[in-house]
């Protein structure tokens, strides 16, 4: 049967709209499509010392979390963790070689290589991670490493300040007379000075290193009585506290210039963002590691008593002053770092 006048114009008026449709469907879909095109995807690695249990890997992976969902998933991030990419001996020169995009360690593990940090480092009225974090994270902003001038810094956090965990009660400079307990670079000229028998190394190596002997105690901060399953074998904690541990996360200096602008700002403003994130962590994760040390491993802490107390106190604020004096005999601004030290530890301990 056929089709009268007004059917036909009926028909022919849905077939016109029917391809107009199609064909601005087929230029959005292709506008989509030039638009992703444009925002190529970009993968990062991200290289660590310690397991994926520890704070800092903690840190990573908020970070990596943070990134990718800011970019609307342009960046993707592959972390490496333990020292499967890179150690902590030859993280600064695996970034800088293009090993990994991006590397995380402790500044306290190379001695000498950041004079200023190692006096914010010592002993200085830090009462959690969360206010050290801040510290040390403003500090590396306004007085940037010498070090670091090749790379892109990525945040700064630190840890709590670092307490003695031993396997014997250390109650006075008598017991810690010769131990041989593991430090961190900052805290060598501190034991020394204690009288204790410093022993470098990374971290990761401690829980072994305790078991069989070849140390007496470790000396950091309280997490890793968990995180490392070190109260185990240590079952004291002194309750003094000693020297911070600073971490700086830098990026590789060519991959930082060729990332993106709106890349390159959501980085810049996880920076201070990741800075109070971890310090916060950190210090919740104390409290669980110390609850946990106690109840699982029968830890225990041992005060020092008013008098012993203060015989520390003078000996950490003569070191301070030394390695202060030290610092402004090569030109470098120690005491003016010093200064701003304290204004920030007040400034973000109220």
């Amino acid at each position: 049967m056929g089709l009268d006048r007004k059917s036909v114009k009926v028909l022919r008026n849905v077939v016109w709209a029917v391809t107009i449709i199609s064909l601005l469907v087929a230029c959005s879909t292709n506008e989509e499509g030039t638009a992703n095109a444009e925002k190529e995807k970009i993968k990062l690695s991200y290289a660590f010392f310690a397991p994926d249990s520890t704070f800092p890997a903690v840190q990573m992976k908020k970070w990596s979390e943070e990134l990718e969902k800011r970019t609307d998933g342009q960046v993707e991030v592959e972390l490496f963790f333990g020292g499967s990419l890179l150690e902590a001996n030859n993280m600064f020169e695996g970034v800088a070689n293009g090993t990994a995009d991006i590397g995380l360690t402790a500044t306290t593990y190379e001695p000498g290589r950041f004079p200023l940090l190692e006096i914010s480092d010592l002993p200085s009225g830090y009462p959690n991670s969360e206010v050290a974090s801040q510290v040390v994270n403003d500090l590396i902003e306004e007085y940037p490493p010498e070090a670091l001038s090749d790379f892109k810094i990525i945040t700064s956090f630190a840890t709590e300040p670092s307490y003695i965990q031993s396997v014997d009660p250390i109650s006075n400079m008598k017991d810690l007379s010769g131990k041989q307990l593991r430090i961190s670079g900052a805290l060598t000229p501190v034991m020394k000075k204690l009288g204790a028998a410093p022993v470098g190394m990374s971290q990761a190596e401690v829980p072994e290193a305790l078991q069989t002997g070849v140390i007496e105690g470790n000396i950091s901060s309280r997490e890793v009585l968990k995180d490392f399953k070190l109260a185990e074998t240590a079952k004291y904690v002194t309750d003094y506290p000693l020297t911070i541990t600073s971490f700086v996360a830098v990026m590789n200096k060519e991959t930082w210039e060729g990332l993106p602008d709106d890349v390159k700002k959501v980085i810049d403003e996880l920076n201070g963002e990741m800075s109070i994130f971890t310090g916060k962590y950190l210090d919740e994760h104390v409290k669980e590691a110390m609850e946990w040390s106690k109840e699982t491993e029968n830890l225990e802490v041992i005060s020092l008593s008013q008098e012993e107390e203060l015989k520390w106190e003078e000996t950490l604020k003569e070191i301070q002053g030394d390695v202060v004096e030290k610092v402004d005999s090569k030109g470098l601004p120690g005491s003016e770092y010093r200064d701003r030290l304290y204004e920030l530890v007040e400034k973000y301990s109220e």
